[in-house]
């Protein structure tokens, strides 16, 4: 599946003085490629990557409609904010759960398994450590879970 680009975004071989990106309207406009169970979605919007692979920060959009759970094992920190609806998110080894509304802030630590689901439907931003390349392949694993594994 490949990445898309953001409107106006740059090669990573200019050598113009660094700047800013910006994609207008991306919770309304950006196509946030579908990854698992037929109601899970995830897209990289900007990656720090191409000009700076030593320290990759990466930013995208999830979304998740009503459906099957979605199990995730994190590879790499992550922050996530949630724009619309509502995720009851669970830690898998704690049992730790919450369900979470719009403005609500979550930080995942790299190797923490969590079990997303919704009632309604949510979509949330996303900014982790992580580096993003052309194509991305997402493996569902047992009980509708997935991973992300970069090639």
């Amino acid at each position: 599946m490949a990445s898309q680009t953001a409107p106006n975004e740059t090669s990573a071989t200019t050598t113009a003085a660094p700047t800013f990106k910006h994609y207008p309207s991306a919770t309304t406009k950006f196509n946030i490629p579908l990854i698992a169970n037929g109601n899970a979605y995830l897209g990289d919007i900007f990656s720090s990557s191409p000009l700076d692979p030593s320290i990759p920060l990466t930013s995208g959009l999830y979304r998740l409609a009503p459906g099957p759970a979605l199990e995730y094992e994190y590879t790499y920190h992550e922050m996530k904010v949630i724009l619309e609806g509502d995720f009851t998110i669970a830690d898998m080894d704690s049992g730790k759960k919450v369900l979470a509304g719009v403005g609500d802030v979550f930080y995942f630590e790299k190797g923490v398994k969590v079990r997303f689901e919704t009632e309604k439907g949510g979509l949330a931003f996303f900014t982790g450590g992580v580096s993003t390349f052309l194509f991305f392949v997402c493996v569902v694993l047992g009980r509708g879970g997935a991973r992300r594994l970069w090639v």
